[in-house]
Protein backbone atom coordinates (compact mmCIF):
# COMPACT_ATOMS: atom_id res chain seq x y z
CA UNK A 1 0.00 0.00 0.00
CA UNK A 2 1.91 2.62 -1.29
CA UNK A 3 0.91 6.04 -0.70
CA UNK A 4 2.08 9.63 -2.59
CA UNK A 5 1.36 12.14 -0.55
CA UNK A 6 0.50 15.77 -2.25
CA UNK A 7 2.48 18.92 -1.40
CA UNK A 8 -0.30 19.80 1.75
CA UNK A 9 0.44 17.07 3.94
CA UNK A 10 3.66 16.97 5.74
CA UNK A 11 6.39 14.90 4.61
CA UNK A 12 7.09 13.90 8.46
CA UNK A 13 3.98 11.28 7.39
CA UNK A 14 6.05 9.31 5.49
CA UNK A 15 7.79 7.99 8.37
CA UNK A 16 5.03 8.28 10.89
CA UNK A 17 3.34 5.87 8.56
CA UNK A 18 5.79 3.18 7.28
CA UNK A 19 4.63 0.67 9.16
CA UNK A 20 0.70 1.21 8.09
CA UNK A 21 1.99 2.02 4.45
CA UNK A 22 5.57 0.92 3.44
CA UNK A 23 7.11 1.91 0.37
CA UNK A 24 4.87 5.46 0.72
CA UNK A 25 6.45 8.60 -0.43
CA UNK A 26 5.75 12.23 -0.47
CA UNK A 27 5.97 14.51 -3.30
CA UNK A 28 8.66 16.42 -2.48
CA UNK A 29 11.15 13.23 -2.14
CA UNK A 30 10.41 12.15 -5.39
CA UNK A 31 11.66 15.02 -7.50
CA UNK A 32 7.81 16.30 -7.50
CA UNK A 33 7.50 19.48 -5.83
CA UNK A 34 5.90 22.20 -7.44
CA UNK A 35 4.51 19.53 -10.24
CA UNK A 36 1.21 19.81 -12.10
CA UNK A 37 -1.17 17.23 -11.44
CA UNK A 38 -1.18 16.12 -14.54
CA UNK A 39 2.54 15.00 -13.64
CA UNK A 40 1.75 13.97 -10.47
CA UNK A 41 -0.98 11.89 -11.53
CA UNK A 42 1.32 10.08 -14.41
CA UNK A 43 4.07 9.57 -11.66
CA UNK A 44 1.95 7.92 -9.13
CA UNK A 45 0.12 5.70 -12.11
CA UNK A 46 3.26 4.49 -13.68
CA UNK A 47 5.05 3.78 -10.04
CA UNK A 48 1.87 1.85 -8.22
CA UNK A 49 1.08 4.89 -6.05
CA UNK A 50 -2.15 5.81 -4.46
CA UNK A 51 -2.45 9.65 -4.31
CA UNK A 52 -3.60 11.20 -1.01
CA UNK A 53 -4.72 14.77 -0.80
CA UNK A 54 -6.39 17.16 1.62
CA UNK A 55 -7.63 19.02 -1.85
CA UNK A 56 -10.77 17.99 -3.97
CA UNK A 57 -8.11 18.28 -7.23
CA UNK A 58 -7.38 14.44 -7.55
CA UNK A 59 -10.88 13.51 -6.43
CA UNK A 60 -12.02 15.42 -9.61
CA UNK A 61 -9.41 13.88 -11.84
CA UNK A 62 -10.19 10.17 -10.27
CA UNK A 63 -13.82 10.63 -11.77
CA UNK A 64 -12.62 12.12 -15.18
CA UNK A 65 -9.94 9.57 -15.60
CA UNK A 66 -10.43 7.01 -13.41
CA UNK A 67 -7.85 4.42 -12.18
CA UNK A 68 -5.08 3.84 -11.99
CA UNK A 69 -4.12 5.68 -9.60
CA UNK A 70 -6.18 5.51 -6.79
CA UNK A 71 -6.94 8.65 -4.89
CA UNK A 72 -7.90 8.83 -1.16
CA UNK A 73 -9.49 12.25 -0.59
CA UNK A 74 -8.30 13.12 3.34
CA UNK A 75 -11.22 15.34 3.94
CA UNK A 76 -9.87 17.24 6.96
CA UNK A 77 -9.60 21.10 6.15
CA UNK A 78 -6.45 22.35 8.28
CA UNK A 79 -5.90 19.43 9.84
CA UNK A 80 -2.63 18.91 12.08
CA UNK A 81 -0.60 16.37 10.53
CA UNK A 82 -1.21 14.24 13.84
CA UNK A 83 -4.69 14.54 13.19
CA UNK A 84 -3.93 12.94 9.41
CA UNK A 85 -1.83 10.36 10.65
CA UNK A 86 -4.59 9.19 13.09
CA UNK A 87 -7.00 9.14 10.09
CA UNK A 88 -4.80 7.25 7.62
CA UNK A 89 -3.49 4.95 10.93
CA UNK A 90 -7.40 4.17 11.97
CA UNK A 91 -8.54 3.35 8.42
CA UNK A 92 -6.06 0.97 7.33
CA UNK A 93 -8.64 -1.56 6.58
CA UNK A 94 -11.00 0.76 4.92
CA UNK A 95 -7.81 1.48 2.61
CA UNK A 96 -6.97 -1.77 2.07
CA UNK A 97 -10.64 -2.60 0.93
CA UNK A 98 -10.88 0.26 -1.44
CA UNK A 99 -7.29 -0.65 -3.33
CA UNK A 100 -8.83 -4.20 -3.85
CA UNK A 101 -12.09 -3.03 -5.29
CA UNK A 102 -13.25 -1.19 -8.33
CA UNK A 103 -14.15 2.65 -7.07
CA UNK A 104 -11.44 5.27 -8.07
CA UNK A 105 -11.48 7.26 -4.68
CA UNK A 106 -11.72 7.15 -1.06
CA UNK A 107 -13.44 10.00 0.91
CA UNK A 108 -11.84 9.68 4.53
CA UNK A 109 -12.27 12.38 7.52
CA UNK A 110 -15.83 15.06 7.34
CA UNK A 111 -18.55 14.12 4.88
Amino acid sequence: MKLLLDENLSPRLVDLLSDVYPGSEHLHAVGLGGATDDEVWVYARDHGFTIVSKDSDFADISVLRGAPPKVIWARLGNGTTASVEFLLRNSEAVVRRFLDGPETCLMLGRR
